[in-house]
């Protein structure tokens, strides 16, 4: 039971990081041209669209964008929900997993893994705000299983006793 269990958590999580990637990397470009973005030119235009700048995105977002609030909330709650379910998934399938520091080393590592590709490849622009918000996203999705965790360990304690 247990192994179906994992087996099934490992399914569902690399089928959640296929439509992830989809959702980053791939949200303008149809799948038929991905292939062109390996090229390994540089275009200085491209560098020009990046954000190194803690929270600079984060601030435009909510105190300066001139554009329709729900563009704003899509960009920036959406780059929290988007990476809740891996804060959640992850420390199912591994007791490696089930610290917090651990799932937020783990996140900030996925989410700078697909920053990282669409700085390189262009699939994309680089931004320091989504790394931020990513890993707030991973942290928020560690809560409910944390609760999840803990309700289990006292149930199973008052049966016990």
């Amino acid at each position: 039971m247990k192994l179906i269990f994992k087996l099934i958590l490992t399914l569902i999580l690399c089928v959640y990081i296929a439509i992830l990637s989809k959702l980053i990397l791939f949200k303008y470009i149809p799948l038929s041209q991905i292939i062109e973005h390996f090229n390994f030119t540089y275009d200085g235009y491209h560098w020009r669209d990046n954000n190194f700048v803690p929270f600079k995105t984060i601030y435009f977002y909510m105190y300066l964008a001139d554009i329709n609030l729900t563009i704003r909330i899509e960009n920036l709650v959406g780059n929290i929900i988007g990476f809740a379910p891996f804060g959640f998934i992850l420390p199912l399938l591994s007791k490696g997993f089930q610290k917090l520091s651990t799932v937020t080393i783990t996140t900030f590592i996925l989410s700078l893994t697909f920053e990282t590709i669409q700085l390189v490849f262009e699939f994309g622009s680089f931004d320091v705000d989504d790394l931020i918000l990513n890993t707030l996203g991973g942290i928020l999705g560690y809560i409910p299983f944390k609760i999840l965790q803990v309700t289990t360990v006292k149930s199973i304690q008052n049966k016990n006793t």
